[in-house]
């Protein structure tokens, strides 16, 4: 049973208040009793408010709902079903012409392009890698992934053949990005030979060699002839380091297992420990003890000799969470208050530091806070985090406008009315973007009693799919996003297959986005080529289709399909493993985002969102009878034995398939005999439940 204290009626966790008052409050010289009395105003003000917009959620989808039901069998007439949907809300009118005025926006986010990462904060190592992934070695990146072509390092210390190939590829990197007249990099005799074909490509030289910029990214090209690999290089080049991660998102949603007051505090503590430059962690590697800390800037001097800096580290986000869940980290009028309303306040208090100047390095240098909002569904609850954060900036005495909003564009209802949900915060968006798992178990949920969807791997090629994901850009674009603030693209989930990243993720920038989700500071320095081959603002000036509604609202059924008994056990064991391969690690371990084993043994990088689109997708094929609750149950079993066998080397796994009353399995379990009747089909209610009980010792 949780022990609160009291502030002006609110009920809190007493780490948490001391956390407030004493680390975050008091360097701001803010009246703690004030900004209680202030916190509980803003409580009663968009705690209701914040009730009601979920009330209005489960509405529209029993509206919905019914609609399919009145409906089966019959096929859907565009027209028709628009007409349902603007009747009851769901789709508004569009605004007219509008152009967003964010002001004050930092060039990594406004005018520069480049890779983005998004990192769980609980995970200060994680945190402090994303962080200091500004910059990136190029050297490393190819020697140690299959983005080289060349047969792999031979073990037992450095590979110099393995190693050659990597300057090669490194010499033919500068050759594109920064030509010479007459020869090629791999023709130079030291940092004084060689003449650029654009001369106004050069920037300066800094302590360990020569600064370059290619469409707006740093490259720098390091000398040391004293070096392991200088001193076997022509020109003694010893690297090549890539301005890479240009922003990274801080993550509380759903990269993370927040789920009390505990969590809570070590999130924010992080967070804090970013802004004030001094968040720190020691670990052991090869029997010694390292401690790893923030990057400082990176000084150089231009050829006048007036010396400059660049920022050493990305300029940081921070995701809140959405509207929905709770947490009892605090209550008020004897219920938990929404975490989304403690987010926005706590986040925006500890973002104060580095607006008044008080951080070791500082953040945003226009003198802004970032903050990333997921999962909201259309133009009002956009509207509402607006007026949310206008009251956090009133409550801790900060400008209008001073909290920049991201808005992910990863529910249907959203980017149905994504023109409206961008006026909704037009003076403070800085981002939006597309993610393919939680989009599509939204789109699956929505239209969940229509019929069968189809398989995961065919969605990707759905006309709805394509649709949001031009929609995005377009109507970003309409609204004068290029230049003011980011167009993102989702996640390439593979770390450790960057050779196909390398091939495939460029067809980002190409449909015109100007940041996309890497999985690793070493896919963020390869990314970055990406960045130098294609001059994304060139590109956006190419763009402006948008494709019409009714594609967009196509519902993905599977209409005349007649799978084989093996397509679909092959689909619901794929839906079985991941989901199974990630709920036991989140609910026994506590670790919300890591590199899970698919089905195929690939690692990839799972967060929240695959289990809902899985569930989700089981739920459906569930309901209408495409597979059976026993073919389920057979499912997660012989899923549970291969889970079991992929984390056989994990010291602190405990087994599923011997343990089917258990958390996890139960968790898993339930996630998809009850995914139909959770809200909008999101998972955390369920998780977050069995979180606290594993916690407990339940």
């Amino acid at each position: 049973m949780t022990e609160y204290v009291t502030r002006a009626g609110i009920e809190t966790d007493p780490q948490l208040a001391a956390f407030i008052e004493t680390e975050v409050l008091g360097p701001l010289g803010r009246d703690v009793d004030a900004f209680w009395q202030g916190f509980a105003a803003l409580l009663g003000e968009f705690a209701p408010r914040n009730a009601a917009l979920l009330a209005k959620r489960d509405d529209l989808q029993a509206q919905i709902d019914a609609w399919h039901v009145a409906r089966k069998g019959q096929p859907i007439d565009q027209g028709e079903y628009q007409a349902f949907l603007r009747e009851i809300g769901y789709l508004v009118t569009e605004p007219g012409d509008f152009a967003i005025g964010t002001q004050n926006v930092d060039p990594e986010i406004a005018t520069m392009a480049g890779p983005q990462l998004v990192v769980p904060i609980l995970n200060a190592r994680f945190l402090l890698n994303a962080a200091n992934a500004r910059w990136g070695s190029l050297y490393d990146a190819f020697y140690g992934t299959d983005a080289l072509d060349a047969p792999p390092a031979r073990p037992g210390g450095y590979d110099e053949e393995r190693g050659a190939a990597v300057i090669a590829a490194g010499r033919k990197f500068l050759d594109e990005a920064l030509p010479l007249v007459g020869q090629s990099w791999a023709d130079i005799a030291d940092e004084h030979d060689g003449k650029l074909q654009d001369e106004s490509q050069y920037v300066g030289k800094t302590a360990k060699g020569l600064l370059f910029r290619q469409n707006g990214l740093h490259i720098e090209v390091q000398f040391d002839r004293e070096s392991p690999i200088g001193k076997t290089d022509r020109a003694g080049i010893s690297d090549i380091v890539l301005e890479a991660a240009l922003t990274t998102i801080a993550d509380c949603e759903d990269s993370v297992a927040a789920v009390d007051a505990e969590d809570k505090l070590l999130a924010y503590s992080n967070w804090l420990g970013v802004i004030r430059g001094d968040l720190s962690e020691s670990f052991e590697k090869g029997g010694r003890t390292l401690t790893r800390t923030l990057a400082g800037d990176k000084d150089y001097t231009t050829s006048d000799g007036s010396a400059h800096s660049l920022p050493g580290r990305s300029l940081m986000f921070v995701r809140n969470v959405g509207h929905l869940m709770t947490n009892p980290a605090m209550r008020w009028d004897g219920r938990e208050i929404p975490e989304g309303i403690l987010d926005a306040v706590v986040t925006s208090a500890i973002g104060a530091h580095d607006v008044a100047g008080l951080g070791k390095f500082g953040n945003s240098r226009r003198g802004s806070i970032y903050i990333v909002k997921p999962k909201m569904h259309g133009p009002e609850e956009c509207g509402f985090t607006n007026d949310l954060f206008d009251a956090v900036e009133d409550l801790l005495g900060l400008p209008r406008h001073t909290i920049k909003v991201g808005v992910m564009d990863e529910e249907r209802r959203t980017s149905a009315n994504l023109a409206a949900c961008i006026h909704a915060v037009k003076d403070r968006i800085v981002f939006i973007n597309t993610g393919f798992l939680d989009r599509t178990g939204d789109e699956i949920h929505t239209s969940m009693r229509a019929g069968p969807m189809l398989r995961k791997g065919a969605m990707k090629t759905s006309t709805w799919l394509t649709a949001y994901e031009k929609r995005n850009v377009g109507i970003g674009l309409k609204h004068g996003l290029s230049g003011k603030a980011q167009i993102g693209k989702g996640m390439w989930a593979a770390p450790d297959l960057m050779g196909q990243m390398m091939v495939e993720k460029i067809g980002h920038l190409r449909a015109g986005a100007n940041t996309a989700w890497v999985p690793s500071p070493t896919a963020a320095t390869l990314h970055a080529i990406h960045y130098h081959r294609e001059d994304v603002f060139a590109i956006q000036k190419g763009l402006g289709d948008i494709p019409p509604l009714d594609q967009l609202l196509s519902i993905p059924l599977a209409d005349g399909v007649n799978w084989s008994a093996e397509e679909i056990r092959e689909e619901l064991d794929n839906n079985c493993q991941g989901l199974l391969g990630y709920v036991v690690r989140w609910i026994d371990q506590g670790v919300g985002c890591s590199k899970v084993p698919d089905i195929n043994d690939v690692g990839l990088m799972e967060d929240r969102a695959t289990l809902r689109i899985s569930s989700q997708h089981i739920a459906n094929w569930l309901l209408h009878g495409v597979i059976s609750k026993e073919q389920v149950m057979e499912s997660l079993r012989r899923m549970a034995a291969k889970v079991d066998q992929q984390n056989a080397g994990d010291p602190f796994y405990e087994p599923l398939l011997a343990n089917e009353g258990g958390a996890a399995f139960s968790a898993a379990k339930l996630l998809i005999f009850l995914g139909m009747e959770q809200p909008s089909g999101y998972t955390e209610p369920l998780l977050h439940a069995w979180r606290r009980r594993k916690k407990a010792g339940g």
